[in-house]
């Protein structure tokens, strides 16, 4: 279909059919909605006018992708706030007069703060790479392809992310585990 198009413009109408809808859903999940469509058409203006770069495989998903995380690397301040607006909508629609549900809210805002605090200090690569993983659905060649990484940096960027993740949900565990160097530290049975 690129290649096509190089000879015939009309013909990357295909790709932008095939593929919009996966990239403005990577975005909005990302940013919001109202950037999701900015990020999109900016996503396509930027891939037709690269299209003689691509030398990706048959899927054109991870190109396209990649392109939209280069963008929105742009956009790395209404990331964090959309994270944070995500927060209070979710609280805006729930109802505070269930006593229950109030400690549970309480306790996932706690939880929800500490994870956007934790992917906000995330560097770019790994946040990326977790967000393409997560968010764009893609498996690690995918997102080697994305981000123009081999794929092992990519196991280790999930890894590192994953585990600074974890660390904020739960600081405790996180410690016990670092000091422990991830030994059991029970004593041995005794040999009677």
């Amino acid at each position: 279909m690129i290649r096509r198009s190089l000879e015939q413009p009309a013909a990357f109408a295909e790709l932008y059919d095939r593929h919009e809808r996966v990239i403005f859903r990577y975005a909005a999940r990302r940013l919001g909605a109202p950037k999701a469509d900015d990020i999109a058409s900016e996503t396509f203006l930027v891939a037709f006018t690269r299209r003689r770069d691509f030398t990706g495989s048959e899927d054109a998903r991870p190109w396209l992708l990649g392109i939209a995380t280069t963008l929105m690397r742009h956009q790395a301040r209404t990331e964090a706030k959309a994270w944070r607006g995500m927060l209070a909508s979710d609280l805006a629609r729930t109802d505070i007069d269930q006593i229950d549900a109030a400690d549970a809210r309480l306790d996932a805002k706690r939880l929800a703060g500490r994870l956007g605090k934790a992917l906000a200090r995330l560097p770019a690569g790994d946040r990326d790479t977790l967000l393409l993983h997560t968010f764009g659905e893609l498996d690690y060649e995918g997102i080697s392809q994305a981000l123009s990484i081999p794929v092992g940096t990519v196991r280790s960027r999930l890894n590192r992310a994953r585990r600074k993740l974890r660390a904020a949900i739960d600081p405790a565990s996180s410690q016990e585990k670092e000091q422990s160097h991830g030994r059991n530290l029970a004593p041995a049975p005794s040999a009677d």
